[in-house]
């Protein structure tokens, strides 16, 4: 063969030897990514991410990533384990009273349409003043899982807080007479149960029994026109884990001391790092403590005058409220 004839097939084959030298270069650079077929994701992306988890793990949040949010009838009470603590850390002493409360909701799950999404976006929205005048209401509808306070309106203030509402956390004394008022009829109506007397006041909604008004700070709504399929019972788990992990407040308190609870605010941030993949909060934060005359909430006109009196009330009578961004 002479040399004109090699170089020719040379130039020939040069094609093929690359083609194949570049199929194997990418399979060790994918297999290098964890076996993905996938490009990683852009340098600027991969630097973001990077930072947010440094940023999260530097929180030492401990959160479990536990999905599952509501009490259900079959895991508590017949496989699953039995709890060795009292409310609001546990069901220990009030296991008949969530047996015949469960059995009347009998639907445990988020909607479907959240459950199935790769990524679910939340919003935990506060009731604090600093959301007042923020014209964020039309970026929070667009938040796959928005989640509300107690007894926080929307109606009258949707350009300012939004007018969606997936989950509202509340307990008898934040209770709406009416939750149709303020929320869409497919919001659920999450009770967090601090004291067995919330969960006796549940039943006795549900079952239309004769009310106890005993066991409350303030009293709550004698009739309650929520819907039994939309409501849940929110796992204790989560304010165990909010008071032990996250607050490091002993769940156990010695004696002579008074008992302190997280806040529904601080516990629906916790239940949204556990569910979500995405989480943002707005509105929490006080006024400025030397603006006495400013109000707390971006609704009513209370201010921080106020709240200091009725704490002061408050440990007057015998109980102290834990006040946070409501």
């Amino acid at each position: 063969m002479t040399l004109k004839a090699a170089k020719t097939w040379f130039l020939r084959l040069l094609p093929v030897v690359l083609f194949f030298i570049c199929y194997y270069c990418s399979q060790f650079y994918f297999e290098s990514y964890g076996g993905s077929r996938k490009s990683p994701q852009p340098t600027v992306s991969l630097c973001h991410s990077y930072r947010m988890k440094r940023k999260l793990d530097s929180l030492k949040l401990n959160v479990s990533r536990k999905t599952e949010l509501f009490l259900k009838l079959e895991d508590f009470f017949w496989r699953e384990h039995l709890s060795a603590e009292a409310l609001p850390y546990g069901i220990k002493g009030s296991e008949l009273l969530l047996l015949k409360v469960l059995a009347v909701t009998s639907s445990y799950t988020m909607p479907a349409n959240i459950e199935s999404l790769d990524c679910r976006t939340c919003a935990v929205i506060g009731n604090g003043f600093s959301i007042k005048n923020s014209s964020l209401g039309e970026i929070i509808n667009k938040y796959n899982v928005v989640i509300r306070l107690n007894d926080a309106p929307v109606r009258g203030y949707e350009g300012d807080v939004g007018n969606k509402t997936t989950l509202r956390l509340f307990y008898p004394e934040s209770a709406f007479y009416n939750p149709g008022v303020h929320n869409d009829p497919d919001s659920l109506q999450v009770l967090v149960p601090f004291k067995q007397e919330d969960l006796r006041w549940l039943k006795e909604i549900l079952y239309d029994e004769k009310r106890i008004r005993k066991g409350f700070w303030k009293p709550p709504p004698q009739i309650w026109l929520g819907r039994a399929s939309q409501i849940r019972v929110l796992d204790p788990y989560f304010l165990r884990l909010t008071a032990s992990k996250l607050l490091r407040i002993p769940l156990k308190p010695r004696k002579q001391q008074k008992p302190v609870h997280p806040t529904t605010g601080i516990l629906a941030v916790f239940v949204a790092l556990n569910y979500c993949d995405v989480v943002h909060v707005a509105g929490f934060g006080y006024p400025e403590s030397r603006n006495q005359k400013q109000p707390i909430h971006y609704y009513g006109k209370e201010t921080m005058r106020s709240m200091k009196v009725g704490f002061k009330a408050s440990i007057c009578n015998g109980k102290t409220e834990l006040w946070l961004v409501l």
